[in-house]
């Protein structure tokens, strides 16, 4: 009889990537889908970018690097987190690596032991869950408010604290809520686990993607980052996520035991890759002003369109590319028991493509992303609607 591990059967396939799939599906076969179910820039990736990893291969930089990354990369994820945030790192710590989530599963499976608890806010992004469930260890979920606009509270977060605590994982700004943590909640963050020995993982991945004059900000410009792990990623912010690029900034000894698990793994992240993100991250900053400005400008018209929708409550989101609306009042109509059903019926009826919340562990929402033309945004939004009014036929006319 055929067998695995036990640490395998840990874990599930990410809903996220389900979702995909079978929009994926359908779209070969001629539907014509909405899909808001991808995180993913629809914007190319800008051309000096490109450019610079074409010279790369014209110049035959193509074998392997150290497996870290090369220096000039290194110096420049330093430079430019130091220059964004006023941070100063140094190269020998800075890890590079095949994409942001490679660098989240390294750090968790070079600090956590079997048995240890690391701390989650809910909504979570959906990867943290089942990585900490692989390296053994014990998920503690924190809630947060919906009509808090979902932030995390350093409060909340001390009071589940125990003595197997290991870790705390924070994305701000969220996937999938788009939810800011203030600075000053960041740093009371940072200070409990200084306090009480922990790691706290900051998640930067949306950084660069924050509204209304929130500016964005970085623990790593602390004084303190000893407990520190900085998690970032070119995939978003350059529109680079076909690239498999990311990075870790913290203490060189962490870095060291990131870097020992990486050369058993995945090895380096690739080369002529690489020289690109030294022109993403040094040359014009100017193509994420303008996603900023246009992901801005999607985010009030997709807002402004669910709630629409009678019965349809959606925060305002501060920051990345997600709406995340709260659907409950349609949960029931026609026989949908929870949002899984509901966006499976979606997708089958509607052909509008988005990740159930279940996914991220809450049950009343679901996620969108508005990280798609304002075409497709005003398409889906219309098949929203008419889906939702023939679930409940007395908002039909609403």
């Amino acid at each position: 009889m055929m067998q695995f591990s036990e640490r395998i059967a840990r874990i599930s396939v990410s809903s996220t990537a389900a979702v995909v799939q079978k929009a994926d599906r359908l779209k070969a076969s001629g539907v014509p889908v909405v899909d808001f179910g991808v995180g993913e820039p629809d914007f190319p990736t800008p051309e000096n970018i490109k450019r610079a990893a074409v010279d790369a291969l014209a110049r035959d930089f193509t074998k392997y690097t150290p497996t870290g990354g090369i220096r000039e990369l290194r110096q420049a994820i330093v430079e430019r987190h130091g220059t964004d945030f006023g941070s100063k790192y140094e190269p020998e710590e800075c890890l590079v690596t095949p994409g942001g989530k490679y660098a989240v599963f390294a750090a968790i499976v070079a600090t956590i032991n079997p048995g240890d608890e690391v701390i989650l806010p809910v909504p979570y992004w959906v990867s943290y869950l089942d990585i900490v469930r692989y390296a053994g260890g014990t998920p503690v979920l924190v809630e947060t408010r919906e009509d808090d606009h979902f932030a995390l509270r350093a409060r909340a977060v001390e009071e589940r604290v125990t003595p197997r605590t290991r870790m705390i994982i924070v994305n701000s700004p969220s996937n999938p809520a788009g939810a800011v943590v203030p600075p000053e909640e960041m740093e009371q963050l940072l200070a409990l686990a200084a306090r009480r020995g922990l790691w706290l993982i900051s998640d930067e991945c949306y950084c660069h993607f924050l509204y209304d004059g929130l500016q964005p900000f970085s623990l790593g410009a602390s004084g303190n980052r000893e407990n520190l792990i900085v998690v970032g990623s070119l995939s978003k912010t350059y529109a680079m996520t076909g690239w498999r690029l990311g990075f870790a900034l913290g203490d060189r000894r962490l870095i060291a035991q990131m870097l020992k698990l990486q050369s058993h793994s995945t090895s380096n992240a690739t080369s002529f890759a690489q020289a690109a993100a030294v022109e993403a991250l040094r040359g014009p900053q100017d193509s994420v002003r303008i996603m900023l400005a246009e992901y801005r400008r999607r985010r009030d018209r997709i807002v402004e369109g669910l709630r629409a929708i009678p019965e349809v409550r959606c925060n305002m989101p501060q920051g990345a590319f997600y709406v995340y609306p709260n659907v409950s009042a349609y949960l029931g109509a026609s026989g949908l028991a929870d949002t899984v059903a509901l966006a499976d019926r979606l997708l089958d009826e509607a052909h509008v493509a988005l990740v159930p919340g279940p996914a991220f562990g809450t049950h009343d929402h679901v996620r969108i992303s508005y990280a798609a033309s304002i075409e497709q945004i005003e398409e889906g939004l219309q098949r929203l609607k008419t889906f939702f009014a023939r679930l409940l036929p007395a908002y039909a006319e609403a």
